[in-house]
């Protein structure tokens, strides 16, 4: 026995090291016909990673503080080595996370993955992505500029329109009657520690309940029921490593290579990643003539804006905003089709899937523009839509033509 077979079996005695390797790895058996959107998953991974390591060494130089928060990120972008990089890989990093993760997400909507036995991994995923949202909301606010101090305001006034307990509520939140000092201290503290601790649980959990349950195909139909008899191992499963390592080795290269471009040659990205007026410190006395929030949560702000105010109140449309993401939970449940995969779909859930896409990203492109009566009615045609993809779900899901399963998976 070498050194080293010693050595884990000394580290194994106390720890489970290699059970856990073979349990998530080497003899963790996906389907063998994993295809190109089943990258987007690691590489969400890889991005959490990455913002995790950049924010650290951001933090090292940032202040948060009213008076010098802007200042100090002038200081990372100009004086500080290499803080420039730092800095729009964190920017870029954190459009990027919701770019892979909008894909995942439609992948799961595709092939079922949020079907039986895999509602809790949908669910956690969903959890996830409302943790990334308020992550992404909290560190908008950090670089104090004009956008970042008027966005926030927009979206913590929004609270305000709960009745009753709304003023209390936004109050309570800002921890100040404005955005203020205050504010600033309590979202950075959000941002750099208490919601990336809620996000890496989130994930870990995610894992788990994937790798307890085994992964979803593009076909749909569950890997474990074909077994070989005398191994035990599923006929249409390869371990993930070395062969699923290997395949998202190659996503991940791509990746960095689009990610690199956008950071050295378009970092702002025509204002959609990082906009001209942040460049500008926040000004409590002077309000942008337009206020729009960063390109991720424009779907959800133009549905918000769609839904006219009663008796004065914007809380329908604070309503109609929350519902919209509340019934992204449900989805395990409103799908009542016989088959998970897109490929043995019906065309109504085909044409159903479409719209929605549709709706969503023209809501969020006008999420970006100026209020318009046009523009209003588009939105509101577009919120109906969103809407009915899932309202509808359980009828049109069960009386849908489907075509036959394969009994094992197909290329």
């Amino acid at each position: 026995m070498s050194a080293m077979q010693k050595l884990m079996g000394w580290v194994d005695d106390r720890f489970p090291l290699t059970a856990t390797y073979k349990a998530h790895l080497s003899e963790y058996y996906a389907p063998k016909n994993f295809n190109f959107w089943y990258f987007f998953g690691s590489l969400a991974l890889l991005v959490l990673v990455m913002q995790i390591v950049t924010g650290i060494f951001l933090t090292m130089n940032y202040k948060p503080d009213s008076e010098l928060a802007f200042g100090s990120v002038e200081y990372i972008m100009r004086d500080v080595d290499w803080g420039w990089l730092i800095r729009y890989m964190h920017s870029t990093g954190a459009s990027m996370f919701f770019v892979v993760v909008y894909l995942h997400m439609f992948r799961g909507l595709m092939y079922g993955s949020y079907r039986k036995p895999r509602e809790l991994i949908w669910i956690f995923g969903v959890l996830i992505y409302l943790a990334l949202m308020a992550e992404a909301f909290l560190g908008y606010l950090l670089p104090w500029g004009q956008m970042s101090y008027w966005g926030a305001q927009v979206i913590v006034n929004l609270f305000s329109a709960v009745p009753f307990v709304g003023d209390d509520l936004s109050l309570w939140i800002r921890g100040d009657y404005v955005i203020s000092d205050a504010t600033l201290n309590r979202f950075f503290a959000f941002h750099v520690i208490a919601l990336p601790l809620v996000l890496i649980a989130l994930v870990a959990v995610h894992l788990v309940a994937l790798h307890e349950v085994g992964s979803n195909n593009p076909d749909g139909i569950e890997i474990k029921k074909k077994k070989d008899p005398k191994t035990g191992i599923p006929l249409d499963g390869i371990p993930f490593h070395p062969y699923y390592t290997v395949k998202d080795i190659v996503g991940v290269i791509v990746f960095l290579m689009v990610f690199s471009a956008i950071v050295f040659f378009g970092p702002t990205m025509g204002g959609y990643f990082l906009e001209a007026n942040n460049f500008i410190p926040a000004d409590p006395l002077k309000t942008p003539p337009h206020i729009a929030p960063l390109w991720y949560f424009t779907p959800f702000y133009a549905i918000l804006r769609a839904v006219p105010p009663m008796f004065g109140s914007q809380f329908p449309g604070v309503v109609a905003m929350g519902m919209s993401i509340v019934l992204i939970f449900f989805l395990p449940w409103l799908d009542r089709g016989k088959v998970k995969s897109i490929r043995y779909r019906g065309p109504i859930y085909k044409i159903m899937l479409a719209l929605f896409v549709v709706s969503f990203v023209g809501l969020g492109y006008l999420g970006l523009l100026p209020p318009s009566p046009v523009a209003t009615l588009i939105a509101q045609t577009l919120s109906v839509i969103y809407f009915l993809f899932f309202l509808l779900m359980p009828w049109y899901t069960s009386i849908d033509k489907t075509k036959p399963e394969p009994e094992r998976v197909t290329g």
